[in-house]
């Protein structure tokens, strides 16, 4: 299908070909020596050492022309910050020819067109640290006009907010919005700071298999594709658990993975089918010791990254200082609904999810039914990180039964700000009672759970060797970044969320 440009688009184009008639390359050869940042110049310059900043080089992308007739005020923007630029005609073309000024410059020079400047700094009357131009080089000519928006003194007045262009053509987001490159520097900041965390501790980073024959690890509708060479049906990875508990087996004592996972299921605020979960699992300890250390670790990732324990959410205050209160489920269930679930069988749920006007697959067992009551009616009191603690057995396939109350298991997830953000367990060694609870799994497929957790016989034998006792958890990386970050979507903290398709070619 042919192109449809428009006319803006039309005109650079022609402005592409004058520049090439012109002997003039839009796409010159990627070398450039820049010698400063836009950061470090704003930072560093004084009066005192003009003589350091007698010649600086920058480069980066035109964000606004002023026009003042022989001279001009441009605005430079690099991977850094944003920087004023001075270019006049005499300093840029010193002898007769002044086409580099009045015809490249003046009209065949765009914004959104990434330049490199070489010049000195000083500062304006009005007490802006700039760039004095003596030269300067096209080295990508844009051809796509850049969304317009009105600043002032450095205050946006219309960011580009549009959700559609946001999160489909993330690279001119983060070209035209100040700000979204902070959110993912942060986000970088906080998997540093729980790398370091859990290097420091003794853990080790790992990496297991994304393309699984079987999709274990955790209740969720798979992604399927096939392997032409092997002729097999293969899974995407909707969990690494079961991976990272093998090498437990094989006697790795803290393991961890960054686990980019693959879920067939819906698309809302808080979920993306591609999403990133970071797991451990350690050796000789319980859930009760995880705790302890999810505190820590969520406590120190705040610091590093916003050099305090406290984020907004929409003007809500969290703090991640520890300790964190502890619920038991069944307790949530009772304070925030009135009825006391813990010795009801599944006609009993399936009664109380109707009087409280919660909808549920008529497929689904008592496991998903309590989760069903729990998730509509109580996960969003728990602003504060909360864990919510000791499960039914039914909700937990792969937990350990708890060592002094029966019926539960030694499980909590942590809900922060109304959402899960980790889920953690002593893990179950029993490799009888593991193949049990993968048999019950298997009859509620059977019923029609399209969620349901498949038999991974591999892992069985894995744990008829012998696991030792052993605690596991898993972050959801995203939904914490979104608390860090103080952003209300998955898709603001994601570089390229899952869209439908565009309508339009190109």
């Amino acid at each position: 299908m042919s192109q449809i440009l428009s006319e803006q688009e039309i005109i650079r184009r022609e402005k592409l070909q004058q520049l090439q008639a012109m002997g003039i390359d839009p796409f010159p050869a990627p070398t450039y020596h820049v010698s400063h940042t836009a950061k470090s110049i704003k930072a560093d310059y004084t009066e005192d050492k003009k003589e350091d900043f007698a010649q600086v080089s920058v480069a980066g992308r035109i964000m606004m022309v002023r026009d003042m007739g022989k001279a001009n005020f441009a605005v430079l923007q690099d991977s850094t910050e944003r920087i004023q630029i001075y270019i006049r005609r005499d300093d840029i073309c010193p002898g007769e020819d002044k086409s580099m000024f009045d015809t490249v410059w003046k009209k065949l020079i765009d914004i959104g067109d990434i330049i490199g400047i070489e010049g000195y700094v000083f500062t304006t009357k009005m007490g802006e640290t700039s760039i004095h131009a003596t030269s300067f080089t096209l080295l990508t000519k844009s051809l796509h006009p850049l969304p317009i928006i009105k600043e002032k003194d450095g205050e946006v007045f219309d960011a580009v907010s549009d959700m559609e262009f946001k999160y489909r053509q993330r690279y001119a987001d983060l070209i035209v919005n100040p700000g979204v490159r902070d959110t993912f520097t942060k986000i970088t900041k906080m998997k540093n700071a729980i790398r370091s965390f859990l290097n420091e501790r003794g853990g080790l980073e790992v990496d297991t298999p994304v393309l699984q024959s079987i999709p274990g690890g955790a209740a969720a509708r798979p992604f399927v594709t096939h392997h032409n060479a092997l002729d097999i049906p293969l899974y995407l990875r909707i969990a690494n658990e079961l991976y990272l508990k093998r090498l437990i087996v094989g006697g790795f004592e803290w393991v961890y993975e960054f686990s980019r996972n693959f879920r067939n299921e819906g698309m809302d605020r808080t979920h993306n089918p591609e999403f990133t979960v970071l797991e451990f699992y350690v050796a000789y300890k319980d859930y009760y010791w995880m705790m302890e250390t999810t505190e820590q670790l969520l406590e120190e990732t705040a610091i590093a990254t916003n050099g305090t324990p406290i984020t907004h959410i929409n003007g809500t205050e969290v703090s991640f200082k520890a300790p964190y209160a502890r619920v038991c489920i069944y307790d949530a269930i009772k304070e925030h609904t009135g009825f006391d679930v813990s010795e009801m069988d599944e006609a009993g749920l399936r009664d109380v999810c109707k009087q409280l006007h919660i909808q549920v697959d008529p497929n689904v067992g008592k496991g998903k039914l309590i989760d069903e009551i729990f998730g509509g009616k109580c996960e969003h009191h728990y602003v504060q990180p909360t864990f919510i603690i000791d499960y039914p057995v039914e909700m937990s396939p792969l937990t350990k039964k708890h060592r002094s109350k029966a019926g539960l298991v030694e499980r909590f997830e942590l809900i922060i700000n109304g959402k899960e953000i980790a889920n953690a367990y002593s893990e179950l060694n029993d490799p009888i009672d593991q193949r049990e609870r993968f048999e019950e799994q298997v009859a509620l497929m059977e019923r029609g759970d399209d969620e349901a957790m498949f038999i991974d016989y591999d892992f069985l034998r894995a744990l008829e060797y012998g696991m030792p006792p052993t605690a596991g958890i898993g972050f959801g990386i995203d939904r914490l970044a979104m608390l860090l970050t103080g952003q209300v979507s998955i898709q603001d903290v994601l570089l390229f969320p899952q869209m439908r398709p565009e309508k339009t070619a190109e």
